[in-house]
């Protein structure tokens, strides 16, 4: 049975504008996202379909809404995508990964769990978060430090919060390691529901309290507040931003582990939590990215 060729439409264009451009290419595509290349710069604005699209019809709507921004006409991307297998090529793109004691693999993994590591279970899917990204990583390797000293309650308040879950995978890494409850939250529905899928295949479903809402807003986060761990591995300019929530629901000689930053954002990011009281204690570079602990 032949299948129904897949198309991509791609264009960059500055962040403000971002949100009129997905809309515009939304309107001829199945599925449109935008991502963000630099912070505060510019951002991909990409789009799927099955079919050709009417690339006349689309770019002509493309210069229309760029000259009524008063900005430059951005450069359009077409292009057929070749078919692939998308479950096997997921598959062969995550190979098990090693992070300190952490050992992350997909159901896929055939081999053995390393003797003395910490298995972690997760399967390539739409919300981010498998470990081999850099920001993933260093969050991985500074969990595996600070449990050799830090502890966490069982039950009650001052356990721990993942902010901005993603695929969850911090919040069982910490639910495995401590052995504790995890509070696991993000702004994406789809993020949660993953989170719950990785929290059951890893045995972990009555210790990973997963919910959507908006950040340190949403209820269940105050309810079990302050916080002796938080990780958060978002982007630079939002963790800044959201440095005073994150002091109010530290408990006092906590610690925050925080990433999604490059390299050249750590300063940025540093002074934001410095302003809030909170001290760095450790900065774990992995490739462009960099992924800081810091200490109420």
């Amino acid at each position: 049975m032949s299948q129904t060729p897949l198309w991509r439409i791609a264009l960059v264009v500055p962040e403000a504008h971002a949100p009129a451009f997905a809309e515009a290419v939304g309107d001829h595509a199945d599925a449109v996202s935008t991502f963000e290349l630099e912070e505060g710069g510019e951002w991909l604005v990409e789009a799927t379909l099955y079919g050709a699209p009417d690339e006349t019809r689309l770019q002509s709507r493309v210069a229309v809404l760029a000259k009524a921004l008063g900005i430059d006409e951005p450069r359009l991307a077409v292009e057929n995508l070749p078919p692939i297998d998308w479950v096997s090529h997921s598959y062969q793109g995550f190979p098990p990964i090693r992070a300190g004691r952490f050992f992350v693999h997909g159901s896929h993994h055939e081999g053995t769990i390393p003797a003395g590591s910490i298995s972690l279970l997760v399967d390539a899917a739409t919300a981010f978060g498998t470990g081999e990204h850099g920001s993933t990583n260093g969050c991985l390797q500074a969990l595996d430090r600070l449990s050799r000293h830090l502890k966490l309650p069982r039950r009650g308040r001052g356990g721990a919060l993942d902010m901005g879950c993603g695929s969850g995978i911090l919040a069982l890494a910490v639910a495995k390691r401590w052995r504790v409850p995890v509070t696991a939250v993000d702004i994406d529905p789809e993020a949660v529901r993953v989170t719950r899928v990785n929290a059951a295949l890893n045995g972990l479903t009555g210790r990973i309290r997963s919910q959507g809402g908006d950040g340190y807003n949403t209820r269940i986060v105050s309810r079990h507040k302050p916080y002796t761990l938080v990780t958060a591995n978002i982007l630079a300019r939002p963790l800044s931003r959201m440095a005073p929530q994150l002091r109010r629901h530290l408990k006092k000689g906590g610690y925050a582990v925080l990433a999604g930053l490059l390299n050249r954002q750590e300063r940025h990011v540093i002074q934001a939590h410095r302003n809030q009281g909170l001290r760095l204690v450790a900065r774990i570079p992995v490739g462009e990215w960099t992924t800081l602990v810091v200490r109420r």
